[in-house]
């Protein structure tokens, strides 16, 4: 295979992997080790390929190391700007334990554990421990949409899979500069030293860092096309430099310049946000198609009950034990600690992270027992990664349901506005079990949707933290119904990375299909148009106040669509449907909805005659 072949396949396979994953529901990350083992079976030992990517003892590799570095600072980044500490609220707490106390009782329960039943030596044991504190934001985000557990729970396991990465890493530089390299007795001040020095050393240059975009931001000194470039240009740099003055504060360089830049309220990070996400998907998929086209299978199987023990000790003992422990005495319920503690995969960054030290210790002149044993850390990294990613991808999602802490299934409605129409459909919708939630800034019109039993609440949907302190849980679709487009509008765009571009709707804006393109919103900065492009606000409107209403009714054998088109005419406008599991599918004027037999559909029509119209329960009605 030619090198340009295998350049150009890295990347196809790591997206289609991810793509594949997120069809049939599956955690990406085993997709993605798989399709690298695949492609590692392709590549010969004596060609271009295996001397840019792979290593031999006593070499080290030519790209190898510095690729997998950049890349892991690159995730970290874009980790950080996702962490806005208001997220957190009380949970903070939580977080710091986890983070210091939990990851003390890992490394020591870990390194325990590989020296006992994995037969690896005091210093390897202490290595691995370090780098198998970190429990992967690349697989908790992934879980974290799955799941869609609490707010509190999915803060503080985001907050965690971030922040317990640059501190795994330096306590795998710790043990590697004070068991590995050095032989003389261990000194606890020196090591408390080291570290102290490192996390200043890369907060200070990850804070000068985010301070210098951030005044290039604030003075306009960067287009908006070089503003995502720009920042990683920086990152990068801020990264090295870091790295250069002490070995591994480059991760927390990057991971505190991106808290710092996304928790500014003076300056707009769209652009970088949009720029690395993407680039963040590209990297994981590459990073683990190379890593994986590394490992020999051979090895992990080799590894035998031992292994298939070690990672079975890290899932039931060593997770709830550490976090258990550590959320002792916090504001988080038992449930919420029970399923903390049933989430802790191992992802992109223990891979990396130990290849990268399983590449240092072929050069760093270890003993003969020491350096025969490395070669097993890749292996067994990989076997806690496929053992944990495997359990917690499927097991998780079925506690957290029994814990009552997860609405997967999220078919809930948040509706922003509160005329009398919207109100009258917002009701009806709750009849049938579905979750709504309804926003306006009219505090009047609030209070009447309060009265009339509705989840309401006078919030502006423009606001940055406008949605912060509701309760969505079981929400994931928002629909814009304001009688202001352009309100409706701003509300799909702004809200479009929390439920997705498929789940925003409006009405349509008042030129739509009209003719009048020089006035109408142009057609990229509006939502799904529900119904059709002539349903605009004023169009319901009227037709309310001709004598319209929302209405619901079953289909059935003896009552067809065809019989519903035949008793309320073509003027009838079926807005959504719910079958018998709660799914419900909205009509759009790209799709028109097919109900079929079994369904409650939910439509506009003319009162004419009645409805078979479903009674609200009294569960509902409260």
């Amino acid at each position: 295979m030619d090198l340009p072949l295998y350049l150009a396949l890295i990347p196809a396979l790591g997206v289609a992997a991810q793509w594949i994953a997120y069809r049939c529901g599956l955690p990406s990350i085993l997709l993605l080790l798989g399709f690298g083992i695949l492609l590692g079976r392709f590549v010969g030992p004596d060609n271009l390929i295996e001397q840019l990517l792979h290593s031999e003892p006593g070499t080290g590799s030519l790209l190898l190391l510095p690729i997998v570095s950049l890349s892991v600072a690159v995730i970290l980044f874009e980790g950080g700007l996702s962490l806005k500490f208001r997220e957190l609220g009380q949970a903070w707490n939580s977080v710091v334990r986890l983070c210091t106390i939990g990851a003390a009782i890992t490394m020591i329960g870990t390194a325990v554990s590989a020296h006992w039943l994995l037969g690896l030596n005091g210093r390897l044991s202490w290595l691995l421990g370090g780098i198998l504190t970190v429990t992967g934001p690349t697989v908790i985000g992934p879980l974290l949409r799955q799941i869609r557990p609490s707010r509190r729970v999915a803060a503080v396991l985001k907050w965690e899979g971030i922040v317990i990465d640059p501190i795994g890493a330096i306590l795998a530089v710790l043990v590697f500069e004070y068991l590995i390299l050095h032989t003389e007795a261990l000194q606890i001040s020196e090591i408390f030293g080291l570290m102290f020095r490192t996390i200043v050393i890369g907060s200070v240059i990850g804070m000068i860092a985010a301070l210098a975009i951030a005044h290039a931001l604030k003075k306009f000194l960067l287009p908006d096309h070089l503003q995502g470039i720009v920042t990683l240009a920086v990152a990068l740099l801020g990264f090295a430099i870091s790295n250069h003055i002490a070995d591994e504060s480059g991760l927390v360089a990057v991971t505190v310049m991106g808290m710092a830049l996304v928790n500014r309220r003076d300056i707009s990070i769209d652009h970088i946000i949009e720029f690395k996400e993407h680039l963040r998907t590209l990297l994981i998929g590459c990073l683990f198609i190379v890593l994986g086209s590394r490992l020999e299978p051979a090895n992990v199987i080799a590894l035998g009950w031992r292994g298939a023990a070690f990672v079975g000790l890290m899932i039931v003992v060593i997770r709830p034990l550490s976090v258990l422990i550590a959320t002792a005495g916090t504001k988080l319920s038992y449930r919420e600690r029970g399923l903390i503690a049933a989430m802790a995969p191992r992802g992109i960054v223990a891979a990396a992270v130990t290849s990268v030290f399983a590449l240092r210790l072929e050069t760093a002149g270890v003993d003969e027992l020491t350096a025969s044993q490395a070669t097993q850390l890749v292996p067994i990294t990989f076997a806690v990664i496929i053992g944990t990613v495997g359990f917690y991808g499927f097991a998780s999602g079925w506690l957290a349901r029994w814990l009552g802490l997860s609405q997967p299934n999220a078919q809930g409605l948040l509706i922003v506005g509160a005329e009398p129409w919207v109100r009258q459909l917002a009701e009806l919708i709750s009849q049938f079990e579905i979750a709504v939630v309804v926003l306006d800034t009219n505090y009047n019109k609030v209070a009447t949707a309060k009265m009339e039993g509705l989840n309401a609440h006078c919030v502006n949907i423009l606001s940055d933290h406008g949605l912060d302190h509701l309760d969505l849980a079981g929400i994931g679709r928002l629909l814009a119904l304001t009688p202001n487009d352009v309100v409706n509008s701003m509300a799909t765009q702004m809200h479009r990375a929390q439920f997705g571009s498929e789940n925003v709707y409006q009405l349509a804006t008042k030129n739509l299909g009209s003719g009048g393109q020089e006035r109408s919103i142009a057609t990229h900065l509006h939502g799904r148009i529900l119904l059709d492009a002539k349903a605009t606000h004023s169009f319901v409107r009227e037709r309310i106040a001709d004598g319209a209403l929302f209405k619901s009714t079953t289909l059935s054998e003896t009552f067809t669509i065809a019989q519903f088109r035949d008793k309320h005419g073509p003027e009838a406008m079926i807005l959504m449907s719910i079958d018998d599991l709660g799914l419900v599918r909205i009509a759009t004027s790209e799709k028109a909805l097919e109900p079929v037999r079994g369904q409650r559909i939910i439509f506009l029509t003319r009162v004419v005659q009645p409805a078979t119209s479903v009674p609200p329960s009294p569960a509902a009605r409260r």
